[in-house]
């Protein structure tokens, strides 16, 4: 059998990831005192990249048969997180894993989301060969369940961001593998209606909305609807901190300006700082590169369930590359959401590298010519 070639594409721009994760969040450490994120993210990337190269000579494909197992498993994490998991910042999105870190399970459920409904598709049309209106609903209800689910356990952590990112994955997953388009123009128009009744019962009634949905959740709402006015230190420190790079920046380990949370959400505008507006360009462009490769690679791939799994995983990458640099630059509400393979964060991280791993060697020849 042929052996197809490497997919320089997605690996170069990888291994330059890598190097800009590892000076932006050195940089980082320099503002938050706490130079063990250095180290922890080199071995967490190192981890990613053998998980790569032992893969090698697998069949990763077969790993989504046993994607509705680590569904089970996914979502028993999500629920014991509620009762057992550590309250950081008013939210219980963390286990705490004593001389290891953090574990954060709603990063992998967005991996496992990708398998399930790629192993549902498949299902499907084994079942339903012929596409009808019927079937499609079925189908429809059926993933909206399974994103559901996952959904109501990580809004309850909270995390609103998280629960975006799902149903994202989901929709965009359900329109590439064709389902009747009627039933996105249903959806849309229920979507507009429940969002505008809602949004009509939030402003007007918002000692019932209270009552109904909780304190917390009125003011997640409120920071996201007026976080324009609202942007607070963060933003207006990170917004400096790039004006003021210039076409170069300032180099490395040199920010000038403190950046809470400068290692993880607002790792884009430290990058920045660093590097400049030169800089800037040159990270935007190996994010467009290594996204292109990914979806070159879906076009390219004969197998319906490696397509979807591949678009799946640059629907999740793509949704937090815009949302994490549109908020760094004022564009987009502050949601926590990190920029893939750059933000500090072994979870994280370690999922990322994991799709990586699964989409290159999901049928064993896509990149054995790497070495």
């Amino acid at each position: 059998m042929k052996k197809n070639k490497a997919r320089y594409d997605i690996i170069i721009p990888l291994i330059a990831f890598f190097i800009i994760s590892i000076l932006s969040i050195y940089s980082a450490s320099n503002i938050s005192s706490s130079n063990s994120i250095v180290t922890k993210q080199v071995l967490w990337y190192l981890i990613g990249f053998g998980i790569i190269i032992l893969t090698m000579n697998k069949r990763l494909k077969r790993i989504t048969d046993f994607a509705f197992i680590l569904y089970i498993i996914g979502n028993v994490l999500l629920f014991l997180l509620l009762i057992f998991g550590t309250e950081v910042n008013g939210s219980k999105c963390w286990f705490i894993i004593p001389g290891v870190g953090s574990f954060q399970p709603s990063e992998f459920m967005k991996l496992i989301l990708i398998l399930v409904n790629a192993k549902t598709f498949e299902l499907h049309s084994k079942k339903y060969p012929v596409s009808t209106l019927g079937s499609d609903i079925r189908l429809f209800l059926i993933i909206l369940v399974i994103t559901l689910i996952p959904s109501v356990l990580t809004f309850m952590e909270p995390d609103t961001g998280m629960v975006m990112i799902y149903f994202l994955i989901t929709f965009v997953m359900l329109f590439i593998y064709g389902i009747k388009k009627s039933i996105f123009f249903v959806l849309i128009a229920l979507i507009i209606i429940l969002a505008g009744s809602f949004l009509y019962f939030y402003f007007n009634f918002q000692d019932t909305f209270i009552n109904v949905f909780g304190t917390s959740f009125f003011y997640r709402i409120d920071r996201l609807l007026d976080w324009s006015n609202k942007s607070g230190m963060q933003l207006t420190n990170a917004l400096a901190a790039i004006k003021a790079a210039g076409a170069f920046g300032f180099g490395v380990g040199n920010t000038p300006i403190y950046i809470p949370e400068s290692h993880t959400d607002f790792i884009f505008s430290v990058f920045s700082s660093n590097f400049g507006l030169i800089g800037t360009f040159i990270l935007i462009g190996l994010i467009v590169l290594f996204d292109y490769g990914l979806l070159k690679y879906a076009n390219e791939t004969n197998d319906r369930m490696h397509k979807y799994i591949i678009i799946g995983f640059v629907t999740m990458i793509l949704y937090q590359q815009i949302q994490n640099i549109g908020m760094n630059i004022g564009l987009l509400p502050i949601t926590g959401i990190t920029l893939p393979f750059i933000s500090y964060g072994g979870s994280s991280l370690l999922s990322y590298m994991l799709g990586v791993a699964l989409i290159l060697n999901y049928d064993n020849k896509s990149i054995q010519n790497l070495v």
